[in-house]
């Protein structure tokens, strides 16, 4: 087989994976501008007999009808409470955990290695097993229905202080001779000089971060019960618990709350690509 074969196969694949990948994408959002009668039609029917805007309206002027959402219940408002949680709950973690890890990776005292060996162990420990346990600490804090119990319990998180610690392990210790020469102190040197060089890591853990707090339903769902801090997938989640369910409203509140991380992507794309090279590093 000639290299011109070779070529042409490769990139026949390649769009045989994207167009696998990105039609239930294009499908969900298509699908947001029928009514429930062309989703379910058959045969099926990639694009709508008469394109319509209804759903969205519905959602953005808050006209969704009772027996769908909660009373008190708003869209819009729940779209700007999870940005704002999953904000707050980033530039958090992105403070605290490269902290710990600039601790971890740069700075010596006693029980380090006994420590970290405890803080690697967590990480091969399922979310889903400690969730009854993190929800039973919470609900003794008084927490439940509280902002703060869907921040607090997120922000530290064992793979992003595992991350930046091999990043800033990678850095040369004439680094830190050259700082501790001029005088520097440990959380000055952290300011000063590591802060600045991790933009990488930062953007690609903020991301991950921000991914996972906005796409969360489990936890919200546990501990937020007042429909006003509803977060957009545990408001979403209304849509499939009615006796029928409404599958316009769905997939088109689905593709209002995939825009954000797909801007997001879109914007750091670079980072993301430069942290392919950087996750090989000791």
């Amino acid at each position: 087989m000639n290299k011109k074969v070779q070529s042409v196969l490769i990139y026949v694949i390649a769009l045989i994976v994207v167009f696998v990948c990105v039609f239930p994408f294009l499908w969900m959002v298509i699908s947001g501008f029928k009514t429930k009668a062309d989703i379910l039609t058959t045969p099926f029917q990639f694009f709508p007999k008469v394109w319509t805007y209804d759903n969205f309206r519905q959602l953005f002027v808050n006209q969704v009808d009772t027996y769908l959402f909660p009373k008190d219940a708003s869209f819009i408002r729940s779209l700007f409470v999870t940005f704002g949680i999953s904000l707050t709950a980033m530039c958090l973690s992105l403070i605290i955990n490269s902290m710990a890890a600039f601790a971890f990776a740069r700075l010596n005292f006693p029980g380090k290695k006994a420590i970290w060996a405890y803080y690697a162990a967590t990480m091969f420990v399922p979310y889903i097993a400690i969730l009854i346990s993190c929800f039973q600490v919470v609900n003794m804090l008084g927490m439940t229905n509280r902002i703060s119990a869907l921040i607090l319990p997120g922000v530290v998180y064992v793979w992003s202080i595992f991350f930046y610690r091999q990043f800033y392990l990678g850095m040369p210790q004439s680094i830190d001779d050259a700082a501790k020469i001029d005088g520097c102190s440990s959380l000055r040197m952290y300011y000063s000089i590591y802060l600045p060089m991790s933009s990488t890591p930062f953007v690609i853990m903020g991301i991950s971060v921000f991914q996972g707090f906005w796409n969360s339903y489990i936890w919200p769902t546990m501990v937020m019960q007042n429909p006003k801090y509803y977060q957009v997938n545990q408001l979403i989640a209304f849509f499939r618990s009615s006796q029928e369910i409404s599958w316009n409203m769905l997939l088109a509140s689905s593709t209002i709350a995939a825009i954000p991380m797909i801007i997001l992507l879109i914007v750091f794309q670079k980072y993301l690509l430069d942290g392919i090279k950087i996750s090989g590093l000791k």
